[in-house]
């Protein structure tokens, strides 16, 4: 912006420039604000504060100089004359005191003269007072060693009788010295006394003064140099630097550019007049010739352009009507940076630009919608909530209420089949006001074909209903509720189909009321682009919730669907999938020979299908390692290397492999109340004792399956009756607000609280310990246990001797009839005959039989041999060879495990279920519920 002035004595041309902003730093010119770039400005020859200021400091340095030099002489005319007057004085106040005569007629004169003329001399400031005879013999001195001694120096004119002051070296040096005669009474001279000071002393007095004069004189030049730079900086301020050769191209360029740029520029004066206006400015508003010098008010250029210009205040961007244009005014005062005072006002016409800066400003607000929607749709992989999203994103900004329908497949991650939807349901409804006439979030909505929304639908078009007060509009299956809609001032209606890789999802439909205008083709663009960002979003969260819903199915199928009957533990549990996608924990019971029970928890490293998979073949992998009965480290060990197949066969196939698994595994016997643990990097299990106390056993860790070849390690527990044994996985306990630790801790102040069945246990601990969004798979497994009556656990320790066979056959066949199993004597017999007759045989000692009655009568025959039987067809020919056949087929399984001492072949007979005993406690069976979680019924 250029501030100019109109000069007054040329009308209509401008005196001088000055730019808005002075003071500040300008390209290529040197600032003023610094004294090191306003020296080297002031100094520039291209300056004309340079000369200027050169010439004024110049003029001040000799005016200081001469002054300088006049005070210090008159300083020594001064000081020489006063040291004159002074000497006189005390050589005339000494020369007549009274009795001078009497001392120097005495016999010693310098003895009576010498002590007056020390004191006259002090009093005096004088160097000496010196007394001698007309002969020129000293008789008093300042110095001792020149009385007696011939003066020196011309008392001729003072032994005439006249006084004298002169200046000449004598015994003290270079002096000023006064003589005065000393005369008696018939008025001859009889002594001269005189009075000097010497010269340098004059000069000393005088050189005290001289750094009083060279301050003065300093302090005054700085003063005006002070004022000088000041006057000259102002001067470089005004003309910015230049010279008169540049001020005057300036002024010709400005004043050219004044008249030539296409914006007006109209300077007032503070009295209101105008001082200045060019040719813009003169078209623009249609001044007079004469305007300059004239009161705005009386230029006629209506109310609106008087009254802003006139108005004093400070304006920008404002936009008044002159005629048929649209003013775009801007006005600032003109004194701001030291200028005259006034005010200078640019005008634009802004006439063109006015509708298109509306156009502009429904575009931005356009963006801003898209913007905002692209931020806040589809937050979350839930398909009813991106609806409901895209209709609170389109409300209030586009439209007044906004619906969202989908077709109903759509909302259980399925695609739409067929060629026609014929039914939606209500997904997403906002609107500017809670009383709306529309049908609910869930609410089925029909369509008619003929209806706008129909016809979006089955033809993938968007529809614009400009005015639905004339339209014959039908929104649902409903006919009166046209009606209500127009009823809450609803004028306006835009439905477009959500469109996702060619399908039809639904339909979105945007409602006008408060708002007068209509839809137009610019709203169905945006309405478009906002729609086609949300169908993305909702096909997203519908390939998601397929996607979830079947990871939760296979899980599900993989999980056990029900417990496994048994008599040696009451179990419940509980599993959790994570909501975020399905994960790979599970749980196990496992009936095992014996009467025994295997309890199993796991975790697998990850989430998803993959996951779910890995989940399942693990489970079945369990399941068939613990029908070979083995203990629980080796049968971790046979996990561990299938963890590790596993991770080459996927690593094979391009695939990320998974990075391990964690297991526990434990054998419990209801017979001996022991419990054998393994586990394989997972958290150690809860041990709540029947007395209410907690307890975390530490076990050997053992690394996670799948990442190091290690062994495993088993732990053994003696249990009591009643205790019971909770497992879990680390989604229980650990969350990423809360540590493991303090999981670990609230899981055992929770199991500490009372004496609670296993089911009652489950909801207790989920109740104090499930997170509000749980991140990862919770599987839980609560088993209290129990022991087998001693009434039905029979045992026979038999000697190696054939013979013993039939006393052992005779012992079960008493016990049978005891267990009122009468009925399979017969068959008991010979599996016993059989199995040991074969130890005896075939086997070490020591060798035991045990009888168990639980669900299965289970017979045992232990020995020392690592040595198993297998079953094999015997030919006619062969002698033996047919006990394990006849084992086989009198019962219901049998097989053989393992134990540190040998070995123990069991079969078991199928029980009828009025012989089967009583179960003490039983356990409640599980269920699955539709949301995938399992609990018990």
């Amino acid at each position: 912006m250029v501030d100019l002035q109109r000069s007054p004595d040329v009308p209509g041309r401008l005196a001088r420039p000055r730019r808005s902003g002075q003071g500040r730093q300008e390209p290529g010119r040197p600032s003023a604000g610094r004294p090191g770039q306003l020296f080297k400005g002031l100094l520039s020859p291209r300056s004309l504060a340079g000369p200027v200021f050169l010439l004024q400091l110049a003029v001040m340095l000799l005016i200081v100089v001469a002054a300088l030099g006049a005070l210090v002489v008159g300083a020594r005319r001064d000081a020489t004359a006063d040291a004159q007057s002074r000497t006189l004085a005390a050589a005339q106040a000494f020369a007549n005191s009274p009795g001078i005569l009497a001392a120097l007629s005495s016999p010693d004169p310098t003895a009576a003269l010498q002590p007056y003329a020390e004191a006259a001399r002090k009093a005096a400031g004088v160097d000496a007072i010196i007394v001698y005879r007309l002969d020129g013999i000293t008789l008093t001195h300042s110095d001792p060693n020149q009385i007696g001694k011939h003066v020196i120096g011309p008392y001729a004119q003072a032994a005439t009788g006249k006084p004298f002051t002169s200046t000449f070296h004598g015994s003290l040096g270079l002096s000023v010295i006064s003589a005065v005669p000393v005369k008696a009474a018939d008025g001859s001279v009889v002594a001269i006394v005189s009075s000097p000071v010497t010269v340098g002393k004059v000069q000393h007095r005088v050189n005290q003064q001289l750094p009083v004069l060279f301050g003065g004189a300093a302090l005054a030049l700085a003063i005006g140099a002070g004022g000088t730079s000041l006057v000259s900086r102002r001067l470089q301020r005004q003309t910015h630097g230049l010279g008169p050769a540049e001020m005057t191209r300036m002024y010709e360029h400005h004043d050219a550019v004044l008249h030539a740029v296409r914006e007006g520029v109209l300077i007032l004066g503070e009295d209101g007049r105008v001082l200045l206006a060019n040719d813009e400015a003169s078209r623009m508003l249609g001044l007079p010739v004469d305007c300059e010098g004239r009161p705005i008010t009386e230029l006629g250029l209506g109310d609106p352009v008087t009254e802003l210009l006139a108005s004093g205040r400070v304006v920008t961007d404002g936009v008044v009507g002159s005629g048929d244009r649209l003013l775009s005014v801007n006005i600032r005062a003109t004194d701001r940076d030291g200028g005259p005072p006034g005010r200078v006002a640019t005008l634009r016409d802004s006439t063109d630009l006015r509708a298109l800066s509306d156009k502009a400003e429904a575009a931005n607000e356009r963006l801003k919608v898209l913007y905002e929607a692209g931020s806040t749709i589809g937050t979350t992989l839930d398909v009813v909530r991106t609806a409901q999203e895209l209709a609170e994103a389109a409300v209030p900004s586009f439209a007044d209420h906004a619906t969202v329908d989908l077709a109903e497949p759509v909302l259980y991650g399925d695609e739409p089949t067929g060629t026609r939807i014929l039914r939606l349901r209500r997904a997403g409804l906002s609107g500017v006001h809670a009383d709306t006439p529309f049908h609910p979030v869930g609410a089925t909505i029909p369509i008619d074909p003929t209806a706008p929304l129909g016809r979006s639908l089955h033809h993938g078009e968007s529809v614009i209903e400009a005015d639905l007060t004339s339209a014959v509009v039908r929104q649902d299956d409903a006919p009166d509720r046209d009606q209500r809609t127009v009823d809450h001032g609803i004028h306006s209606l835009l439905s477009v189909p959500l469109l996702a890789r060619g399908r039809v999802l639904g339909v979105a439909a945007f409602w006008r009321a408060a708002s007068p205008e209509p839809f137009d083709q610019d709203d169905l663009s945006l309405a478009e682009e906002l729609v086609a960002r949300a169908a993305v979003g909702i096909d997203n969260a519908r390939r998601y919730t397929r996607e979830h819903r079947m990871s939760v199915a296979l899980q599900h199928s993989l999980l056990p669907g029900r417990l496994p009957e048994q008599s040696a533990l009451d179990v419940a549990y509980r599993y959790l999938p994570a909501e975020a996608g399905v994960g790979g924990d599970w749980f196990d019971v496992i009936p095992l020979p014996g009467a025994r029970v295997a309890l199993m928890v796991g975790d697998v490293v990850g989430h998803g299908l993959h996951a779910a998979a890995t989940m399942g073949q693990l489970r079945t992998a369990v399941h068939s390692f613990s029908s070979l009965d083995l203990p629980p480290d080796e049968l971790l060990g046979h996990l561990d290397d299938l963890v590790n197949q596993i991770d080459r066969d996927r690593a094979a196939k391009d695939s990320d492999a998974i990075t391990g698994a964690t297991c526990l595994y434990a054998i419990y016997d209801p017979v001996t109340l022991r419990c054998v643990v393994a586990r394989a990097g997972h958290l150690l299990p809860a041990l709540v004792h029947p007395d209410g106390s907690v307890e975390f056993p530490e076990l050997p860790a053992g690394p996670p399956l799948g990442l190091v070849d290690l062994p495993f390690e088993n732990a053994e527990l003696q249990l009591r009756e009643g205790t019971r044994l909770v497992l879990y996985t680390d989604g229980l306990v650990e969350d990423r607000s809360r540590d493991i630790d303090v999981g670990l801790e609230l899981l055992r102040t929770t199991l500490g609280q009372g004496d609670r069945s296993p089911d009652d246990t489950c909801e207790a601990v989920l109740n104090a310990l499930l997170p509000a969004n749980p991140t990862d798979d919770i599987a839980l497994l609560v088993a209290r246990t129990r022991a087998l009556p001693a009434d039905r656990v029979a045992t026979w320790h038999v000697p190696a001797d054939p013979a013993a066979v039939a006393r052992v056959r005779a012992g079960v066949a008493e016990r049978l009839t005891e267990w009122g199993l009468d009925e399979m004597a017969f068959a008991t017999e010979l599996i016993v005959s059989e199995l040991v007759t074969n130890a005896i045989r075939y086997a070490v000692g020591p060798i035991q039989l045990r009888l168990l009655r639980d669900r299965a009568l289970i017979c045992e025959v232990s020995d020392g041999s690592s040595t198993s039987p297998h079953l094999r067809y015997a030919v006619s020919t062969d002698e033996g060879g047919r006990g394990l056949f006849l084992v086989a087929q009198l019962s219901e399984r049998w097989g053989t495990r393992y134990t540190p001492n040998g070995k123990v072949i069991w079969a078991e007979q199928h029980l009828h279920e009025s012989a089967t005993p009583a179960v003490k406690g039983p356990g409640e069976n599980p269920r699955v519920t539709t949301e995938g979680r399992l609990e018990s019924s």
